[in-house]
């Protein structure tokens, strides 16, 4: 969009509206006022990039998180659906007990800590019950 301006003196200025830019290439854009990306080339450079960044933050955690599920899995086995242990025999696996994907509290007001299809619970006793989720 062009406006003109009548300024003293006969002279005329031309402002020129901001137009949205590419995100990437900065190439002008036409279009859908929306608009965000010149074309599926930059617009699959823009999220292959945003995925490769959240996978890079995110690696460390996701392999705390999925060592802790195989040692649950190690103390399960294939077919229990629960299990108490000591919280010693956690510990010498290097379990982290501070990586979880969710908690749920049971009408005992009781908490259960998840990773991924298991849960466990702390008992004051120093012993912890595992349970498979469905």
């Amino acid at each position: 969009m062009v406006l003109s301006v009548c300024l003293p003196l006969n002279t005329t200025t031309v402002v020129r509206m901001d137009k949205k830019a590419c995100k990437i290439c900065k190439t002008p854009l036409k279009g859908r006022s929306d608009k965000m990306f010149c074309s599926a080339t930059c617009k699959a450079y823009y999220h292959n990039k945003l995925k490769e960044v959240t996978n890079r933050a995110t690696l460390d955690t996701d392999k705390i998180l999925h060592r802790n599920r195989s040692i649950l899995l190690e103390i399960m086995g294939k077919n229990a659906t629960q299990i108490t242990v000591l919280k010693t025999v956690l510990e010498k696996k290097n379990f982290k007990f501070n990586y979880i994907t969710g908690f749920y509290e049971n009408a005992q007001q009781k908490r259960y800590h998840i990773v991924y299809d298991f849960a466990w619970m702390h008992f004051k006793t120093g012993e912890i019950l595992i349970v498979r989720r469905k």
